[in-house]
């Protein structure tokens, strides 16, 4: 049987998070380049696949496709549930949940301003910048490094004392600002840091 497709770039954060939970479920995917530097993901064809013209995009093996990375993820936990990475009890599902939107919506939102307003983006010329947005949006960011390092003071990992799908979320984000938007956690978040290079030691996290 084929492998499902998935519609990737090297180094694109939302592709990575279903990479890695690929990974840690032991699923193989065949990864397809999605040129987004040529606004391959702009294309026709590609709209077809996502109206939104975003990556990732999961293919199945009739040609159905599954946009956004959680709902991608969630198809994924379906096929194969264990290891559990979603929560198995109501409550647990709940907090999961929970806490993943806080890392997307107050987080991930703050670091997408940075990157559509600094350097790297601006050399494209794809948008007229708002310098002011991205201090507004870089000071945001490292408040809420601040809060995960406090969190992280009594908490071993996002969402309690295991490993799941915020935990993704966070690492993805925090490498991605690190690398590409020039926004590393600052050195004294003893208790982020500590979580950064524990979960960045798992095999998963190898993929890009």
């Amino acid at each position: 049987m084929s492998k499902m497709k998935l519609y990737d770039f090297p180094k694109a954060p939302n592709p990575r998070r279903v990479k890695i939970f690929a990974h840690e479920k032991n699923i193989e995917l065949e990864l397809v380049n999605c040129d987004i530097a040529n606004r391959e993901h702009k294309t026709p064809e590609f709209i077809k696949k996502n109206p939104s013209g975003k990556i990732p995009v999961l293919e199945l093996d009739n040609g159905e496709c599954i946009s956004e990375s959680v709902a991608i993820c969630r198809y994924l936990e379906y096929l194969k549930p264990e290891p559990n990475l979603f929560g198995s009890s109501a409550y647990e599902i709940a907090v999961i949940e929970s806490r993943n939107r806080h890392i997307e919506f107050e987080l991930w939102t703050q670091i997408g301003i940075s990157w559509v307003n600094g350097s790297i983006v601006g050399s494209l010329g794809l948008f007229d910048q708002i310098p002011d947005a991205k201090v507004a949006s870089d000071k945001n960011v490292m408040s809420f490094y601040q809060r995960l390092d406090h969190e992280f003071n009594s908490n071993h990992f996002v969402a309690g004392e295991r490993f799941t799908i915020a935990d993704i979320t966070l690492i993805s984000a925090i490498d991605f600002a690190s690398e590409m938007v020039e926004l590393k956690p600052e050195e004294d978040l003893k208790n982020l840091h500590r979580w950064r290079n524990e979960v960045s030691s798992r095999p998963s996290m190898k993929i890009e």
